[in-house]
Parts: C-alpha cells; sequence; structure tokens
C-alpha cells in the first residue's frame, strides 16, 4: 500500500512516540525526511537520527528525542502544506511561529532549512511544517 504524505506519517510517529515517553522512533527513509530532520537537530529539537538497516528491508531511520525535565522539547508539530492543501509563501510573508521561540520548516529551491534561515536568504517557498 503507498502512502500518500510520507512526511505527515513521520511527524505523527514523532508526535505519537512523545506522547508515550520513547527515546528513539523509526520511520522509512528518504531525503525529504532527512532533510526536514537535519533542520529540527541543527534548531535543537531532536538529539539526532541514524540510518539503519535491518537484514533484508528498506532502509530506516532511527529518530532519538530530546526531552527537559521529563516533558518533550516538542510541544506541538503540524503539519501546513497537505497533499490536497499546498501552502506556499514569499520570503516577506514566512509565518514567525511562538514569537521566534518555535520554527517553520520551508522547501525552497535552494533546499529544506528553517523559516529564519530562508528569510536571511530572501527566498520563499512550500511551508512544511511548524513546529514548537
Amino acid at each position: 500500500m503507498s502512502m500518500t504524505d510520507p512526511l505527515g506519517d513521520m511527524l505523527t510517529r514523532i508526535r505519537n512516540a512523545q506522547m508515550r515517553g520513547k527515546s528513539v522512533v523509526n520511520t522509512p527513509a528518504s531525503k525529504l525526511r532527512r532533510r526536514v530532520l537535519d533542520v529540527l537537530e541543527s534548531e535543537g529539537f531532536i538529539r539526532g537520527y541514524t540510518e539503519v538497516e535491518h537484514a533484508g528491508n528498506k532502509p530506516q531511520i532511527e529518530i532519538s528525542l530530546k526531552y527537559f525535565e521529563g516533558r518533550p522539547v516538542i510541544k506541538e508539530i503540524k503539519r501546513i502544506s497537505k497533499p490536497g492543501r499546498r501552502v506556499y509563501s514569499p520570503a516577506s510573508d514566512l509565518p514567525r511561529i511562538g514569537n521566534g521561540l518555535g520554527i517553520a520548516i520551508v522547501s525552497t529551491p535552494k533546499g529544506v532549512m528553517s523559516d529564519s534561515v530562508a528569510r536571511d536568504n530572501n527566498v520563499g517557498g512550500e511551508v512544511l511544517c511548524q513546529v514548537f
């Protein structure tokens, strides 16, 4: 069975694992997922991720979740641009999440980056998700 929204699936896996207090979560590997995880890691929302390949299976990404004083660092992770409704934004109109405490992850012609980096590079694109 094919998956309609692989990025939405990864965000849901992270959300569900944090509700259960898990330290790691696995998700199928893809380039877009790696780029989004790179942004989450550089902004300090996750500890990191590694690629694992089990015998005979497709490659997986193991995401190490981050907690502070027993509570998840990611309070809210939400998909913005969905397969049924794509959301694009120019650099001047990129959303500010939580007065700068959160980030919006944007897919631009220069790669996947956070909203603040996209504003610095004066480049807009598809707003993939927001994290707070």
